[in-house]
């Protein structure tokens, strides 16, 4: 299964409602998850750019960007942000593949 980080900002009507009645939002999150047939690995509260923190794990990219869609319809987030992350292996492949690769930046020059 791959792994993906999820960065979210809450709207202000989902803080005035964690305020009002504090939540443990994991249980919510894994059942989500889980219809994909994905698992929450850890889940943070946060401070600064993004109110909380979460790493998942699913089979695919685009059951992850359904998952995203599905929380991002309900307009509670004002922002929803999902990362592919790698293992260090898939990581040392990257790098073995992109030294056989040939390309060249663009340049102002003829």
């Amino acid at each position: 299964m791959a792994s993906y980080l999820i960065q979210l900002s809450y709207g202000p009507e989902a803080v005035a409602a964690f305020v009002k009645r504090p939540q443990d939002r994991r249980e919510v999150i894994k059942k989500l998850v889980g219809q994909i047939g994905g698992t929450l690995v850890g889940s943070w509260l946060s401070f600064g750019k993004y109110d909380a923190v979460l790493i998942v794990e699913g089979p695919d990219n685009v059951g992850i960007a359904a998952v995203s869609m599905a929380v991002t319809s309900t307009g509670a987030f004002s922002a929803f942000h999902t990362t592919p992350l790698l293992t260090a292996e898939e990581a040392m492949d990257a790098m073995k593949k992109a030294g056989k690769l040939s390309y060249k930046p663009p340049s102002g020059k003829k």
